[in-house]
């Protein structure tokens, strides 16, 4: 139903046919940037449940291997205090239609063993690589689900700004572009009635 508060002029109905014609603009965009966006979304899926898979495979044979070294070693606390934090880990942005995807820079270095070999075993190795590539793995999978998660956000706001335009704001465009036009058309069959029946007024008595 049309807004009745819109007055039925002519620059009104100019101004409102522009706007109309920018939200159909508007809903394209929307539409082309959530397509992409689902897109861009999709192809990161499998690559999460790869990851996902291939991280509890390493961690059940780290956790498998630490268990071994802390039976065979004992408490292995000072071992594992000799490992070096590792800080390598920078952060960077790519955008997609506006969203920013984060890169995570992880400088992976050739693993060095840190620790007194004369307190470790094989499995403490074992367990210090398979963690090694945890980490690693942890990096990438954090990278990935962060970017699915900022895009499927992104994907929400736009599907709701679309069908806002395309539920609501063009179609009270459109009503009311309606309302105007048969208004204005309305008011222009009235004037030329008038007119007609002036000129017939002025024709009669002309004649008399």
């Amino acid at each position: 139903m049309a807004n009745k508060q819109v007055f039925p002029t002519k620059g009104n109905l100019m101004a409102i046919k522009k706007s109309n014609a920018l939200a159909k603009v508007g809903f394209d965009l929307m539409d082309r940037k959530r397509n992409i966006l689902i897109r861009e979304i999709m192809s990161n899926l499998d690559d999460i449940k790869k990851l996902r898979d291939e991280i509890s495979v390493v961690f059940g044979k780290a956790y498998q291997a630490l268990q071994e070294a802390n039976t065979t070693l004992g408490i292995i606390s000072d071992l594992t205090n000799m490992v070096p934090i590792d800080d390598g880990i920078s952060m960077s942005y790519r955008s997609v239609m506006g969203v920013e995807i984060p890169k995570v820079i992880y400088e992976n270095k050739p693993l060095k063993l840190t620790y007194g070999m004369e307190r470790a075993n094989t499995k403490f190795d074992y367990a210090y690589r398979m963690f090694h590539e945890v980490k690693h793995l942890t990096v990438v999978l954090a990278e990935v689900e962060n970017s699915v998660y900022r895009l499927a956000n992104a994907i929400r706001k736009s599907q709701k700004r679309a069908n806002a335009l395309q539920n609501i704001v063009i179609p009270e465009f459109e009503e009311n572009i309606k309302f105007i036009t048969e208004a204005l058309e309305e008011k222009e069959r009235e004037e030329f009635t008038r007119q007609k029946v002036i000129k017939m007024k002025k024709d009669k008595k002309t004649r008399s």
